[in-house]
């Protein structure tokens, strides 16, 4: 059987009720999960930054 590497990681975060509620609430406009919402924020700031190369 070959092995299939999972390309993502799994971390806990802690965060205050405040953000959460503001996470949810903009995930929920965006039709996104919190997770995906999360992860679409940090993709931005990281290419933003120019820590992540652009996907075409």
């Amino acid at each position: 059987m070959d092995k299939k590497e999972n390309p993502t990681k799994s971390f806990v975060l802690r965060i205050d009720s405040e953000t959460m509620e503001a996470l949810e609430k903009w995930a929920n406009d965006e039709f996104r999960s919190i997770n995906g919402q999360l992860q679409w924020i940090i993709a931005e700031a990281l290419k933003k930054s120019g820590r992540l190369k652009k996907q075409k």
